[in-house]
């Protein structure tokens, strides 16, 4: 019983206080509402499910893979090496842009990825 007590106290106090994370259905309507909405047969609930697998719907989230040389960036992880500042700037986006919780510009830069020739693979 106290061990669930620290554990969860802890729990709290690991949270960051000011975390933008979104939930599924708030991520699906910015995908519907930005017109990311069946782009390349990809539904905004299919797209909100790849958000949680890849950020846990935070679109402030940064991953450094250095095994794999690049860094996600926001929401759904999009790669630097291909897509945004250091890389070959595919999506004409500054990765910074993509770590803003309105979408705007992760949604935009994610329509160029899904309408690219490896699709959702990239």
């Amino acid at each position: 019983m106290k061990a669930s007590m620290v554990l969860s106290l802890i729990g709290c106090l690991v949270v960051p206080s000011g975390a933008a994370v979104m939930g599924h259905c708030k991520v699906a309507k910015k995908c519907y509402e930005g017109g990311l909405d069946y782009v390349e047969g990809y539904s905004p609930w299919k797209l909100g499910c790849l958000a949680y697998f890849e950020s846990k719907f935070n679109p402030t989230a940064v991953y450094e893979n250095l095994p794999g040389g690049y860094t996600g960036y926001g929401l759904f992880q999009i790669r630097s090496y291909d897509w945004c500042d250091k890389g070959k700037i595919r999506s004409h986006t500054p990765c910074s842009a993509l770590l803003n919780p309105n979408l705007k510009k992760t949604i935009e830069c994610a329509k160029r990825i899904v309408k690219g020739r490896e699709g959702m693979g990239a």
